[in-house]
């Protein structure tokens, strides 16, 4: 005897056990379209006690699909269309007095601190600032005379180091033939 039962009568207990969900899934759709509540895959699913994936099968999402174009909302009519189009003019027309309202309190707040700006600037007291111009001035003044003062130096000693080079090699080239006559006259 097989240990895990007839496959014939697992077969059937499988199908009877499908059919049973199909059936409680489209019960369900026809419960949710007469209380009018909005149908979709996962409210069919849950109110059914079935997988959400059950619901995209076939024979069970046709069925749904159909329930939705049902439940489509038809065009407006004409006079809804109106008062809703008077709705949005006067939105729209609301929304513009508040922009030019806020343009103008931005424009009152601008000239309101540039106004406080200029008051700071005139209080500064500008003596106390010429007097550190004239400070900062001479101080340039100064370090200028000193750089100048520097490049000079620095010339001169670039100069006497040539000079000094010179003396130099003149030595060493003395001090050559002096060691050549030394080595000659021995």
């Amino acid at each position: 005897m097989n240990p895990h039962g007839n496959p014939h009568t697992l077969a059937q207990a499988r199908r009877r056990v499908s059919l049973d969900k199909r059936q409680r899934a489209l019960t369900a759709l026809a419960a949710l379209e007469r209380q009018g509540e909005k149908i979709t895959h996962a409210a069919v699913a849950r109110t059914a006690g079935v997988s959400t994936w059950l619901t995209y099968t076939d024979g069970i999402r046709e069925h749904i699909e159909a329930a939705q174009q049902r439940r489509q909302p038809t065009i407006p009519p004409p006079a809804r269309t109106r008062s809703t189009t008077a709705t949005l003019r006067t939105e729209l027309e609301l929304a513009r007095q508040e922009i030019r309202t806020l343009r103008e309190d931005r424009d009152r707040m601008r000239q309101a601190i540039q106004h406080q700006l200029g008051q700071q600037l005139d209080a500064l007291d500008t003596g106390h600032l010429t007097e550190r111009v004239d400070e900062l001035t001479r101080t340039n003044q100064r370090l200028e005379d000193s750089l100048q003062q520097a490049t000079d130096d620095n010339h001169e000693l670039h100069a006497r180091v040539r000079i000094l080079e010179t003396d130099l090699a003149a030595a060493r080239t003395s001090l050559r033939r002096m060691i050549r006559e030394e080595n000659t006259n021995r």
